[in-house]
């Protein structure tokens, strides 16, 4: 209780000082007695006083009190909140008002279904997609759990996801579905499928990520705004950067959220995403939230997930896992049948490509697609290619990056040349179709995600995909450790690429090369004392990132002129809604780049600790925000 009512306002304490500021919890019980005492001696209602002291240990004790102590501590914010809101607005506590359950929405879905499968053509394809939905009915009447739901590319992973979640939702009274989807630009494509189901309902979609606009009403809240807040709706649509992240948070505005996931279904979409160096943390809140919550998960993938228990040859457990019960019956029954691709793997992999050599192959396709692995040799290639290549690039702020999606999906439709160099931010979910994908060596899990961008609707001649090694260094970290298992695994190799068994033997030499499952070391600060719940709560918030922010900056780029109108009004007065706003006008740049840009004047800033591109010139209509030639400044700012 004294972490609850010393955090309610700042957020929870650590219990010793440690790496985070201010007073730990021990000091502020010793240092602020008297308060105590003072309390006691005024006139506290009997109801209060007579309680029973609880009975039973906190959930998932010793190891799970640090989410016990959140849950609980969820409830006290967020009622807070509400009791606030009520007070000050009660026009917005009005607005959170909402009667759907997950019958209409299943309803709904199905109604949906009815009119989409009578418009389908009877293709082999859509036969393998119907019984793949099938299947996911019916594997939803089972016991609640956590689930794998392994569909190869073009089986229709999203809607039988969703079939399946709407059935399990309610077979077992659960409350709430939520989607943790590891892109945005795949969040947004989801949300849109979403919406295009559900249109004939009102207020049951909260799309919750960094690029997610504003209402159109200044500051007036919506209802999707104001359920964002707290995740009060029947379908969330989120990334999962912030679902895990907010299951170790300490700040308020993260926690606030977190009892609404209590008996829910949530989907974590393309799970082989889900970062090697935080698995044993995810794994361990997943497992706290199915044990003691009431959370059923659905692991969804068009390949093996490597979450199964990972142990190397002599025994030595490499990764706890979790033991998850497949949706789809023997799916690998269904590789073979929807197998769209041909692989072209090199000859020897020490035989490096130029960008040269590689822009000539790719100049001999009318449409293709090729995905590298860096920002950088993106706009190498990109600028040996004929006009009218499209690039694609985090270096690109959201909306130019769904506009130029949008522009290769309309071509792509209408049968026009559609030639893309992109990083690996296609790769995941974005619904594209090639009949070539060129991808640069590369972890296999990222080889097979690239390929899900060719001959995705299953047309009779094969896609091709070529893996090619490219001419500049692999960056270190991950990526270098998947690409050399991925090598080693490649060499001399004549099996299915696409086959469980293949990635199965990949996942487990990859984590027998990662070794550290928790590099972060959140689970000894949460763990440590557990027996006594002396707790490092903000320390480990402030360790647990899935995406290390601390050495990034975002910056605003001027796309259109709707920014500038922006700016000038978060220059007058800094306001939430404006920011929301902006957030689909932000490019994430290393600080090192950020000063380089500031100290020549390419940045300027437009309110305290909010900056935006200075000039014109700097942000260029194909590329996006031009840094390349800030390498030069890196040894001085980094």
């Amino acid at each position: 209780m004294a972490y609850l009512i010393a955090g309610h306002h700042t957020g929870l304490p650590d219990y010793e000082p440690d790496q985070a500021k201010g007073r730990g919890l021990r000091e502020i019980l010793i240092d602020d007695e008297s308060l105590l005492k003072e309390a006691l001696a005024e006139a506290i209602p009997d109801n209060v006083l007579q309680h029973d002291p609880p009975s039973t240990a906190p959930l998932g004790d010793p190891d799970g009190g640090h989410l016990w102590i959140r849950m609980l501590f969820s409830c006290l914010v967020d009622a807070d909140f509400l009791d606030t809101e009520r007070f000050m607005s009660l026009g917005n506590a009005a607005k959170r008002m909402h009667s759907v359950s997950m019958e209409e929405l299943l309803q709904c879905f199905n109604r949906h279904m009815e009119a989409f499968q009578a418009n389908t053509s009877p293709t082999k394809l859509n036969e393998i997609r119907s019984e793949l939905l099938k299947q996911s009915r019916q594997s939803a009447h089972g016991p609640p759990g956590i689930f794998t739901m392994t569909i190869p590319t073009g089986g229709g992973k999203t809607l039988s996801s969703l079939a399946f979640t709407l059935e399990h939702a309610v077979q077992h009274g659960k409350r709430r579905i939520v989607y943790a989807i590891p892109y945005t630009s795949i969040i947004e494509q989801t949300a849109n499928v979403f919406r295009n189901i559900f249109e004939p309902l009102s207020d049951i979609l909260v799309e919750h990520h960094s690029n997610t606009d504003a209402d159109q009403f200044g500051k007036e809240k919506s209802w999707s705004r104001l359920a964002t807040e707290n995740w009060d709706a029947p379908l969330i649509v989120t990334t999962t950067v912030q679902l895990f992240e907010s299951l170790y948070a300490a700040k308020t505005s993260r926690c606030r959220k977190l009892h609404n996931l209590v008996n829910s279904v949530i989907v974590i979409d393309e799970t082989q995403l889900l970062p090697a160096e935080h698995l044993n943390p995810i794994r361990h809140v997943m497992q706290l939230l199915q044990r003691y919550y009431g959370v059923s998960f659905v692991l969804s993938t068009a390949t093996p997930t490597g979450l199964d228990p990972q142990k190397d040859p002599f025994g030595r457990q490499l990764l706890e896992g979790m033991h998850s019960h497949e949706i789809v019956h023997r799916p690998e029954r269904y590789y073979a049948s929807l197998k769209r691709v041909e692989y072209d793997l090199p000859a020897d992999f020490s035989n490096v490509f130029s960008w040269d050599d590689i822009r000539d192959q790719l100049v001999q396709h009318e449409s293709m697609l090729c995905v590298v692995n860096t920002r950088k040799d993106a706009r190498e290639l990109f600028d040996k290619m004929p006009k009218g290549t499209y690039h694609l690039s985090a270096l690109m702020c959201a909306e130019h990056r769904s506009t130029v999606i949008e522009q290769i999906r309309s071509g792509l439709k209408k049968d026009n040349s559609v030639r893309v160099i992109s990083t690996q931010l296609i790769e995941a979910g974005v619904d594209l179709d090639f009949p070539v994908v060129y991808r640069a060596l590369a972890g296999l899990d990222s080889i097979a995600q690239a390929a899900g961008r060719c001959n995705r609707e299953g047309r009779p001649d094969p896609g091709q995909v070529v893996v090619f090694v490219p001419p500049s260094k692999t960056p270190p970290g991950l990526l270098s450790i998947s690409t050399q298992t991925t090598v080693s695994l490649l060499t001399g190799f004549t099996g299915d690429i696409e086959s469980p068994d293949t990635f199965k033997t990949y996942f487990n030499a990859l984590f027998g090369e990662v070794k550290n499952t928790d590099q972060s070391g959140v689970l000894n600060k949460l763990q440590k004392d557990a027996e006594s719940l002396q707790i490092q709560f903000r320390t480990a918030a402030q360790q647990f990132r899935i995406i290390d922010d601390r050495e990034t900056v975002s910056v605003f780029v001027r796309y259109n002129k709707k920014v500038d109108q922006w700016l000038g009004l978060l220059a007058k007065q800094p306001e939430r809604w404006i920011l929301r706003k902006l957030q689909r006008y932000a490019v994430t740049i290393y600080r090192y780049q950020f000063d380089a840009m500031l100290h020549r004047g390419d940045l300027e800033e437009i309110a305290p600790g909010f900056y935006a591109q200075s000039g014109s010139g700097i942000n260029d209509n194909a590329l996006g925000l031009q840094i390349e030639e800030l390498e030069l400044y890196r040894s001085l700012f980094f």
